[in-house]
């Protein structure tokens, strides 16, 4: 009888197409497929590997999580939905190379959005490897920014938070692979 139901139920699966929930990995960090953001469900769109200097070390892996995944950086970017990014470090990073990131992120973007910066750069912390630095777009919001597991605050405004999500996924970023894993590519 339990063979019975095992195999019935093995069967919808696969008529549905359901798959079950499992996480994805990069450099041994592993990330779900799924997260909660008040309430909406959010999926793993991919994974990034950031790499510094000329000798590609390994700094973290980048997890973003859409609510409709997609390979297509604009439809991303232009969605009126919630979007989660997290950054996993591999190594130490002080607050002040955070900090100086940042500003070379933000480059020509940075002009309208400097108030916007210098309160995202307050809420830097040094982070140690297995630490990990979350943001998290709510539209109409703002972008909330989470260091190593405590909300600092909420930066208001869409089009800061386009920006910001602009620096992993515009057509200008510094880090292309970065970009490509995030957008469903391979990590790493």
């Amino acid at each position: 009888m339990k063979a019975k139901i095992f195999l019935t139920l093995a069967s919808l699966i696969a008529l549905l197409d359901v798959e079950p929930a499992r996480g994805k990995e990069c450099k041994g960090i592993s990330f779900p497929e799924r997260v909660q953001i008040d309430g909406r469900a959010l999926s793993l769109n991919g994974l990034g590997l950031r790499q510094a200097t000329m000798f590609k070390v390994n700094v973290y892996v980048a997890a973003l999580y859409v609510t409709q995944p997609s390979a297509d950086a604009n439809l991303l970017l232009g969605a009126k939905t919630p979007k989660q990014l997290v950054l996993q470090f591999l190594r130490n990073v002080s607050a002040a190379e955070l900090n100086k990131a940042w500003e070379e992120g933000f480059d020509k973007r940075l002009a309208p959005f400097k108030d916007h910066l210098t309160t995202l750069k307050s809420w830097m912390a040094d982070m140690t490897t297995g630490q990990r630095l979350t943001f998290v777009h709510r539209p109409g919001t703002g972008l909330e920014v989470d260091v190593n597991g405590a909300v600092r605050g909420t930066i208001k405004g869409d089009d800061f938070a386009q920006a910001f999500f602009s620096i992993w996924l515009g057509a200008n970023t510094p880090n292309p692979s970065l970009r490509g894993g995030l957008l469903g590519g391979v990590c790493g």
